[in-house]
């Protein structure tokens, strides 16, 4: 099972951005505070890319400050570390400035 996050840009209509990441990695986005964010955004009222910035900055601050509080929460099958989610973060985070008018979208 996966997470896919969609950008679509408001203009043309296409995909600027899609991001997909394995729902073992839930955990570690609740710890750093992100997880309604990328799962469930629509529920905390997050319908743009703006909006997905600066909680994605502080999560990514965050878990490069404390690498070792995040690491135990790898999942033990080896899909979903810390390792492989901070760098996919960081490119979620650098497509929503690209394009902060674009719309999101998740497919869980």
């Amino acid at each position: 099972m996966s997470l896919d996050v969609y950008l679509f840009c408001p203009e043309c209509g296409h995909t600027v951005g899609e991001h997909n990441v394995t729902h073992n990695l839930r955990n570690m986005a609740d710890e750093a505070g992100i997880y309604k964010l990328l799962w469930e955004p629509g529920e905390i009222g997050v319908t743009h890319a703006s909006q997905m910035i600066e909680p994605l900055r502080a999560a990514i601050a965050d878990m490069k400050a404390r690498p070792e509080h995040y690491r135990p929460l790898e999942a033990s099958n080896g899909w979903g570390t810390y390792d492989r989610f901070v760098p996919w973060l960081e490119d979620l985070a650098l497509c929503c400035e690209s394009v902060p008018t674009a719309e999101v979208q998740v497919c869980r």
